[in-house]
């Protein structure tokens, strides 16, 4: 294992054991709003907190962006950062839905080099070195091989703060629902992402994401032999927060039906 992904990993952990003390408890948590729909508890900050001492401790030089905290530390060292999702799902976990991660990367001059993905509810560890392939627990892992969308199971994720592209999403929820075998609103998209990876799913879209929701998942997406992209098909999906994933087969099917879902959506708009 890459040292840095060793760390990412500890700190990974450590921040998995506060979250699972918390979840023994939860009606003790204090909860905030950040904004409509969105929401932070002691535990999202006691994890970052325990992730950012870790990860700083073996790197002292390299910038963090982090969901809690945002740009703690600038990117100085090499053009290296962590990207930090201290509890993606914090919904799911304030309501005692065993569905939530915490996520972890490390980008060099923007290109993602190692991602972590921890399930501490499943003890499922997903992990992933840019060119040497993706993990889940010690087990290399690797994309589905569904090739037809009619077969295809994918995940996505609701609209749940901004609401001014809800036509556009529910055309393309409206064209999937009908050619594929299913969708699944699971609650946290570095899981989903993870899902992908590993086969659980065969793909996966969603629009208003930020990076630390996406980081650590995309890696493992492509080095599990996976495609991923924003809407127009290029790279851009940690700047846009647009993302569309999937098997090879099943990527460009997904992609299409987005690019015609938004179209629709637009015309219908003009109308």
């Amino acid at each position: 294992m890459h040292p840095a992904l060793n760390i990412a990993v500890k700190a990974a952990l450590r921040a998995g054991q506060i979250i699972n003390r918390a979840a023994l408890d939860i009606e003790r948590l204090q909860v905030a709003v950040k904004s409509k729909h969105d929401y932070v508890t002691e535990v999202d900050r006691a994890a970052e907190a325990a992730i950012i001492e870790t990860l700083s401790e073996a790197y002292p030089g390299y910038g963090i962006l982090a969901e809690e905290s945002g740009i703690a530390a600038p990117t100085r060292k090499g053009g290296f950062q962590w990207i930090i999702d201290p509890l993606d799902g914090t919904t799911n976990f304030i309501h005692g839905l065993p569905q939530y991660a915490v996520s972890i990367a490390l980008a060099k001059d923007g290109q993602l080099q190692q991602g972590v993905v921890f399930d501490p509810a499943k003890n499922e560890l997903f992990t992933a070195s840019r060119g040497a392939g993706a993990y889940m627990n010690d087990r290399r892992i690797r994309v589905s091989r569904c090739q037809k969308l009619g077969a295809a199971l994918l995940g996505t994720g609701f609209p749940y703060r901004e609401f001014a592209r809800a036509e556009e999403y529910l055309a393309i929820l409206r064209q999937l629902m009908q050619h594929t075998s299913g969708i699944r609103r699971p609650g946290a998209a570095s899981l989903d992402l993870a899902y992908v990876a590993s086969g659980r799913l065969d793909g996966f879209w969603e629009f208003g994401l930020s990076p630390w929701d996406m980081a650590a998942g995309a890696l493992l997406i492509t080095e599990a032999g996976g495609l991923i992209s924003d809407v127009s098909g290029e790279s851009g999906y940690m700047q846009s927060g647009e993302v569309v994933a999937g098997t090879p087969k099943i990527f460009p099917l997904i992609l299409k039906t987005v690019r015609d879902g938004k179209k629709l959506s637009q015309e219908t708009s003009f109308a």
